[in-house]
């Protein structure tokens, strides 16, 4: 694949890149993104009147099944072509690459990216809805969606252990956001990738670097919300791009 010429000499040119990432990175992998219909028992469920405190409050066992469900599809999934490429490009050392992103799986990491903020938090890093203490027990694996599991109990103060992310209503983790503006203010190039640049406040990430004049390249096969403030675009999924994209600046090295 072709790596357009733009594209492909400001990655070449840029010492510290951004990386922003959102559903579209992991629905590669075969995840469905938040707003996509559900499977089986879920599949009428509007997610958002379960990704609520009130929700929680109302009936635990009801959110945490859900879940509980979704850890078990994302363990399941594999980092795809992207994923990889991201976590090689950062180890050829060429340049820096701070990774952001929107998604709560762990698919980065297990590519071998070191996350630098989670802006929604993961799903994995579970914590007491009491008293806030991290936990670490998550049961047994689920073979199948069911509509209801008792959240774990937490060892610390008999509370119910929550999945680590944030729920409609809630502020982001404040220190995540932090470090998400300072690597976008700090790159050469802002990488926006599968996000449709409609969730705020990481959606203000690229115009923040936009205005600032760092240039912001945007992988997504579809024209979003940000296509207009990106210095340059390429339509083609970020399974396809990035593996491109590193393959020519090694070779634009070599």
């Amino acid at each position: 694949m072709r790596v357009p010429e733009e594209v492909l000499e400001l990655a070449r040119t840029a010492k510290g890149v951004t990386v922003l990432t959102g559903a579209g990175m992991s629905a590669e992998s075969g995840l469905a993104t938040f707003r996509d219909a559900q499977t089986g028992l879920w599949a009428q469920q509007d997610p958002s009147e379960l990704a609520t405190p009130e929700a929680w409050e109302a009936d635990p066992a009801r959110v945490w099944a859900w879940y509980r469900w979704r850890m078990t599809l994302m363990t399941r999934a594999q980092p795809n072509a992207g994923h990889r490429a991201l976590a090689e490009w950062s180890e050829a050392g060429d340049a820096h690459l701070w990774v952001v992103t929107q998604n709560v799986d762990d698919l980065h990491e297990r590519a071998g990216s070191d996350v630098l903020a989670h802006l929604h938090g993961s799903i994995f890093a579970l914590r007491c809805s009491r008293c806030g203490q991290d936990a670490d027990a998550v049961g047994e694996p689920l073979t199948e969606p069911v509509e209801r599991l008792d959240p774990p109990v937490c060892v610390h103060c008999g509370g119910l252990v929550r999945p680590g992310i944030v729920w409609f209503g809630e502020a982001l983790p404040q220190d995540a956001l932090e470090r998400a503006e300072a690597a976008t203010l700090s790159a050469d190039l802002v990488l926006v990738i599968g996000t449709s640049g409609i969730v705020y406040p990481a959606a203000g990430l690229p115009i923040m670097a936009h205005h600032r004049g760092v240039p912001v390249v945007e992988i997504n096969p579809e024209e979003t919300d940000l296509s207009d403030i990106a210095t340059a675009t390429w339509r083609v999924p970020a399974g396809e791009a990035l593996p491109a994209l590193l393959t020519a600046l090694r070779e634009n090295t070599a």
